[in-house]
């Protein structure tokens, strides 16, 4: 089928009736929309990479922007890649990818011989004829696993853009900002929100600290911001969280429990909190806007764009929104047989509502009982002087594993940073986790730590469970 206008980020903004009035901003360049239309990051060259399967390989999120700008329409196929891939695993991907071009913005050693060009951001006006392709340009995207090369998903643009709409993406004074990088799923949606709609976005740079893009977000007026609960409640740790004063907030990409919910909307007063449920194969299942953790009981088998199953405890998806196929992992099946994608997310009912429990993958074996470390994460937060927790396993010669936490307590309560005279919370927590879990789930030992660490993708760093 022959492309149409209308699928083309160039031609979208083209469209655009206050394209002139709208902005990329980088943490060290910035540009005008308008003027994207009339410039090129590859000048003469770009004739090189039309109809080619092209990998994109970054380091500054700005010159990725301006890339993918480009390229969508003209390369037949784009590799995103994320920022902290192994330079080891770039040959297979390239392999797998069928890479004719490598676009980058440094000389990057990626073990291949394709040629390289390099990308000039900011855009520089050129005499250059950007042509579409007959036919879309294929995104393919990195999963974010814990270990090991990751797997490539091909998305199209009908795809990725299929759940922007509405009065979000509609209204010209939208300043879009997220905590995600754009060369994943999580962060790529929301430069389509920006783009495709009427606003403006906020890039975060290579390796800025929450802080520093939390000023800079400010200085822009950013009025929508997204991220992780776990960005989410380090930004709430930062002095500088009241540099914003966004309108909306978004989080996805980890379960968003109630405590980090009525946190931000008592600390962001004016601004509506959602949460969003999304992974990089199944697309954007659903949002919730109700305040409240987990989501009603409704969605399940309701017809609409999206329908919503759950089997065996684990939520389905089926979508236009979703993957269309891995590349080069056969036999690999992303959907079942009447077209929904495992999450691999398990969830429970409770009345009318359902809550997560955490990742089938993560489970913890306390002497063959199971335990999903986040649903014991979501009790400890609900202590009020608790920030932000994770849950790991730690060996037992008797049950295989007992649970063991770490806690990071808000300023309020350890304004040390060291979890001083921390005993009465200690017991508070247990006692919390005794009257809403199992036993087996209950922490063996709780630590108090002044940070926890968040892995590239945003979401608490957790090891691979055996």
């Amino acid at each position: 089928m022959p492309r149409t206008a209308s699928e083309s980020i160039r031609t979208r903004l083209a469209s655009a009736p206050v394209c002139l009035r709208r902005f990329l901003w980088g943490a060290t360049a910035s540009v005008c929309l308008g003027d994207v239309l009339d410039a090129t990051t590859l000048g003469a060259r770009v004739a090189d990479v039309a109809g080619r399967s092209v990998l994109v390989v970054t380091r500054d999120p700005f010159a990725s922007a301006l890339a993918l700008i480009e390229l969508d329409g003209i390369a037949a196929r784009l590799v995103v890649c994320t920022p902290d891939l192994p330079a080891e695993h770039l040959p297979a991907i390239v392999a797998k990818a069928g890479v004719d071009v490598i676009v980058c913005d440094h000389n990057r050693q990626s073990g291949s011989q394709k040629p390289q060009l390099r990308i000039q951001a900011p855009a520089r006006a050129f005499d250059v004829a950007h042509s579409t392709i007959d036919g879309p340009t294929e995104w393919v995207l990195l999963t974010s696993g814990t270990t090991g090369a990751p797997k490539l998903l091909v998305h199209t643009f009908a795809s990725l853009t299929a759940p922007i709409g509405g009065a979000l993406a509609q209204d010209p004074g939208v300043v879009w900002g997220t905590f995600y990088d754009i060369r994943r799923y999580g962060g790529l949606q929301i430069f389509f929100r920006a783009l495709l709609g009427r606003g403006s976005f906020v890039l975060s740079g290579a390796g800025e600290s929450i802080g520093d893009y939390l000023v800079r977000l400010g200085a822009h007026g950013v009025t929508h911001v997204s991220g992780t609960p776990s960005h989410w409640r380090r930004a709430l740790m930062s002095p500088e969280a009241r540099a914003i004063a966004p309108r909306y907030i978004r989080l996805s990409g980890e379960i968003a429990d109630q405590g980090i919910l009525n946190a931000l909307r008592s600390f962001y007063p004016r601004a509506s909190v959602g949460h969003a449920f999304a992974s990089t194969e199944a697309g954007v299942g659903f949002e919730v806007n109700d305040g409240l953790e987990g989501f009603p009981a409704s969605l399940i088998g309701a017809s609409g764009d999206v329908q919503v199953a759950v089997e065996d405890g684990s939520l389905r998806i089926r979508s236009a929104r979703n993957a269309v196929r891995y590349i080069g992992e056969e036999p690999c099946t992303l959907s079942d047989d009447r077209g929904f994608v495992d999450t691999g997310d398990m969830v429970e009912r409770r009345g009318d509502r359902y809550y997560f429990l955490g990742r089938r993958s993560g489970i913890i074996n306390v002497g063959g009982l199971k335990v999903y470390p986040e649903e014991v994460e979501t009790a400890i937060n609900k202590h009020p002087a608790v920030r932000m927790a994770v849950v790991r396993p730690r060996k037992s010669p008797i049950t295989g594993s007992l649970v063991a936490a770490e806690v990071v307590l808000k300023a309020e309560a350890d304004p040390n940073g060291a979890g001083v005279g921390t005993a009465d919370f200690k017991r508070e927590i247990l006692q919390i986790c005794h009257d809403s879990l199992a036993a087996h789930k209950i922490p063996a030992t709780i630590r108090f730590v002044p940070a926890l660490e968040l892995a590239a993708a945003g979401k608490l760093a957790r090891p691979c469970v055996p």
